[in-house]
């Protein structure tokens, strides 16, 4: 196991820009996902991290030593691809212990490592199989105990679980995730699904155009989000958003479109000032004291029922715990809980404090 340290961390691809600066901090054992939309640079991050790629600017350091210079192969880091990378013409277990071969360890050694790994995966009927009569959740796992049998001081996955089937991502989060619990080992882990993110990391890092926008624990990123992108990535669905002003007069409230939302907080001084308002769909509730909206469209999941409504020009998306039995054209009163109603610069997109 050991720290990993990107400081500074820029990559240009001729006069493209692709990083600018990347600076994180991870601790031994953390597992932090890096997390962001395609092409905002956190796959190219994670390869500058194995050595795949080369750093244009700045430093990159595991444990205590710097390895901008350092070939893959010296780094001691295991990465898991997405495709899972797996040599056809071999078994499970010759997979598997394909880089103890090349390093040429002990035999006894090699079956200890494989068949303790093959244990902790349930991959102990599979070990003479070939890759093609797998499944893709079997692959994947052979993909990780192949990583596991190196005994690495950091794990790298890049969207390790994008070519699985819903159900079956679901099972093996909870597999990497109990995984890298037991073995405490550092993990940096790429995902474009926030829903990986939040149910897995010890620590996200949200990034947009070669930045990071915010990085912290994932109840931080959904409690406080540091500005716009962040609100609207973190969450599912995401938040609802729409421009407004703060009321001048009484309870602080924000005004969007004939709309009047209470709020708890307001920034000191700032009574007209415009402001970017946001609320999560989970955190509105029916109330018959709440503004008036149209029912636009019902979609029911049994635990849950998600409903867009209208006000005005205004639309918004309400997730609901209880069964709501409103029909499109219906109409209802709602509410967001003023506890929970986030405030943003609309210059700046930067969140607003009291």
């Amino acid at each position: 196991m050991a720290t990993v340290n990107i400081c500074e961390a820029s990559k240009s691809f001729g006069a493209v820009n692709v990083l600018h600066g990347v600076s994180i901090d991870i601790a031994d054992g953390e597992f932090v996902i890096l997390v962001g939309p395609s092409g905002c640079g956190k796959t190219t991050l994670l390869r500058m991290l194995a050595g795949l790629e080369s750093i244009s600017d700045g430093e990159i350091r595991i444990g205590n030593q710097v390895v901008n210079s350092v070939p893959p192969k010296h780094r001691d880091i295991a990465m898991v691809f997405q495709n899972y990378a797996l040599y056809p013409n071999m078994t499970v277990a010759e997979n598997m212990s394909f880089s103890l071969r090349l390093r040429r360890t002990a035999k006894s050694e090699i079956e200890t490592r494989v068949n303790a790994a093959a244990q902790a995966l349930d991959l102990m009927p599979l070990l003479g199989r070939y890759p093609r009569q797998l499944s893709g959740g079997q692959r994947q796992r052979v993909a990780m105990g192949r990583a596991i049998v190196r005994d690495p001081q950091v794990f790298l996955f890049d969207e390790p679980l994008s070519n699985l089937d819903a159900k079956l991502r679901v099972a093996m989060r909870a597999e990497i995730k109990r995984l890298q619990q037991r073995l405490k080992t550092t993990t940096v882990y790429v995902t474009h699904d926030q829903i990986e993110a939040m149910t897995m990391a010890d620590k996200i890092v949200v990034m947009h155009d070669g930045l990071i926008e915010q990085s912290g624990a994932p109840l931080e990123l959904y409690d406080r989000p540091a500005n716009l992108f962040v609100a609207q990535f973190i969450g599912s669905p995401a938040m609802n958003i729409f421009p407004g002003k703060i009321g001048i007069n009484g309870t602080p409230s924000v005004l969007a479109g004939g709309l009047v939302v209470p709020v708890d907080f307001a920034p000191m001084g700032s009574e007209g000032r415009e402001v970017i308002c946001g609320f999560r769909p989970e955190h509105i509730r029916i109330d018959d004291d709440g503004f008036v909206v149209e029912v636009g469209v019902v979609e029911p999941t049994g635990s849950e029922t998600q409903v867009v409504v209208r006000a005005g020009a205004q639309e918004f998306t309400c997730l609901f715990r209880e069964r709501v039995q409103a029909r499109p054209g219906d109409i209802i009163r709602i509410r967001a809980d003023p506890n929970k109603v986030h405030l943003f610069d609309p210059k700046t997109g930067q969140r607003l404090s009291v």
